[in-house]
């Protein structure tokens, strides 16, 4: 039962980042963003959630770079669960352990995705082009909110590189059933007309 729970989160997220690889990628002499989203935070250093998305950042930045193109990360995210604003954890973190160099910039005002878009949008809407950076799932919700706010910035939007086979494991089958639930109820409401 757990390895078939494993097996499915897997597939699901490997599907939501297939999914997302439809979109244009980065090309040489673009200006980007790359907007990591801050999870729930209690302590004052980055927990396994932050990392991974602040990793899958610095990934998709490096490989924007090989593209040709420039790259400013954006971490987003207040202090919902804790005495630091996400943000500044995941700025920490991509600065000190990641060592990235490039622009870095922090929002820290957010307590949901929908803020965390709404939020960043003066920060990214100059940008040639934009990246979520959290799992495929998570990343899917707020390329529909950026939609959602800011239709004309919607195809600015790429993929990040938010997927690899073993990474977060044992995570993935939570995050699977909880980003499917969110995305239907998103999807629904744009269905419904709400």
């Amino acid at each position: 039962m757990l390895v078939a729970a494993l097996i499915w989160g897997e597939w699901v997220h490997c599907s939501a980042s297939r999914t997302a690889r439809r979109l244009p990628s980065p090309t040489a002499g673009s200006r980007g963003a790359v907007v990591p989203l801050g999870f729930g935070n209690r302590a004052g250093r980055p927990n396994a959630v932050n990392r991974w998305r602040a990793r899958i950042a610095v990934r998709t930045a490096r490989q924007a770079e090989e593209f040709g193109a420039t790259v400013t990360i954006i971490c987003s995210g207040g202090a919902v669960h804790g005495p630091q604003p996400e943000a500044v954890l995941l700025r920490r973190y991509i600065v000190g352990r990641l060592r990235w160099r490039g622009p870095i910039q922090v929002e820290r005002d957010s307590s949901s995705t929908w803020e965390n878009v709404r939020n960043v949008l003066p920060l990214i809407e100059q940008s040639d082009w934009i990246a979520f950076a959290s799992n495929g799932l998570h990343a899917a919700k707020a390329r529909v909110y950026l939609a959602r706010q800011r239709p004309n910035l919607a195809g600015r939007l790429v993929p990040a590189d938010d997927y690899r086979l073993g990474e977060m494991t044992w995570m993935k089958p939570l995050f699977a059933a909880v980003g499917l639930a969110k995305l239907r109820a998103v999807f629904h409401v744009e269905r419904s007309g709400d």
